[in-house]
């Protein structure tokens, strides 16, 4: 699966409504995990990396597990980037956005600080961390997994997993649920939209919910 059908109107709220009704309550990552602008929306497939501790690195090719890591990105693909919520170093910045973005990656989700981050948004390209940090990471931290099942923002990513972000918060879909549940926020957006007239109208909100059942 490399592409997903998502309403543009489709927002993080809706598909945690979504995973609410089938049973997965928690998939929302920790709220410290904001957008570098606050009209960011990235939606994709997880692309996992994670950092750890480190003192030791490679002095003739420090970033080799990063570079080869970008290099592996996909058109669709957000990358997810788990640190433990260190906030030795930074762990994403410009250069990083530039290769991802021409990878066809729709953004980057990072539980620890990024970096460059005026020209991150030069770049054009839909960054959420929870904070901003100039240090590099190179010989604070190491890349020790790419591509396997991660912590970020306190919720379980595997590789494939879908991820919708946006001011409101990040959320996690497992792939076994990926269609159904974008199915019913695709529905939730139309219905939605409707509702929204409807109120504007001036009918009252108990109105609107019997037939709709939807606020």
């Amino acid at each position: 699966m490399t592409a997903l059908n998502v309403d543009p109107r489709v927002r993080s709220a809706m598909v945690s409504d979504a995973l609410d009704v089938v049973g997965i309550r928690n998939n929302v990552m920790d709220s410290s995990i904001k957008p570098l602008l606050p009209g960011m929306r990235a939606v994709g497939l997880a692309s996992t990396i994670e950092f750890s501790p480190s003192e030791i690195y490679d002095l003739d090719d420090p970033y080799g597990p990063a570079i080869d890591y970008l290099d592996s990105l996909r058109e669709g693909e957000i990358a997810v980037v788990a640190t433990g919520k260190s906030d030795r170093s930074a762990y994403w910045g410009e250069l990083f956005s530039t290769a991802a973005k021409s990878r066809g990656a729709t953004g980057v989700v990072c539980d620890g600080p990024l970096r460059d981050t005026n020209l991150i948004l030069d770049v054009d390209f839909n960054a959420f961390g929870a904070s901003a940090r100039p240090i590099d990471y190179k010989g604070r931290m190491r890349v020790t997994s790419v591509h396997e099942v991660v912590i970020c923002g306190g919720v379980e990513v595997r590789q494939g997993d879908a991820i919708i972000a946006d001011w409101d918060g990040i959320v996690v879909v497992p792939w076994a649920h990926i269609t159904n549940i974008f199915d019913a926020a695709n529905q939730r957006a139309q219905g939605e939209r409707t509702v929204l007239k409807e109120l504007q109208g001036g009918r009252s909100v108990r109105e609107v919910w019997d037939e709709y059942r939807l606020l």
